[in-house]
């Protein structure tokens, strides 16, 4: 198997073994996207607010990503931060979800190690 392939899936390995610890709940495979999707604009300091959540058209109607962010919020993986325009509330990873993404990264350098 190729290095760089065999890397990756060590890496697979090493994150699916973090979905045993106690920690968040488990999302559905739309959450996860949606989490992808609010890290990367945290990534990228750029103000993601449920509204702009509820416009990817290309996840999902606006109401099943709505429910969704409820969900995640319920479950801990975000948080809903007040603007300027109290109709509007900006989508924050918690303190626990940016913990769940330190340890994929930690994984992902292990996995890196191990096959040097």
């Amino acid at each position: 198997m190729a290095r760089k392939a065999a890397i990756y899936l060590r890496f697979l390995q090493l994150a699916e073994a973090l979905r045993g610890l106690p920690s968040l709940p488990a999302l559905d495979p739309l959450e996860e996207r949606m989490l992808e999707l609010i890290a990367r604009a945290t990534q990228d300091r750029v103000r993601l607010s449920v509204r702009d959540m509820m416009s990817q058209q290309d996840l999902a109607s606006p109401a099943t990503l709505h429910a969704r962010l409820k969900s995640m919020r319920d479950k801990g993986w975000i948080t809903l931060a007040d603007t300027e325009d109290s109709r509007r509330k900006q989508i924050e990873l918690s303190q626990a979800a940016l913990r769940h993404f330190d340890r994929l990264s930690e994984c992902f350098l292990k996995a890196a190690e191990q096959r040097r």
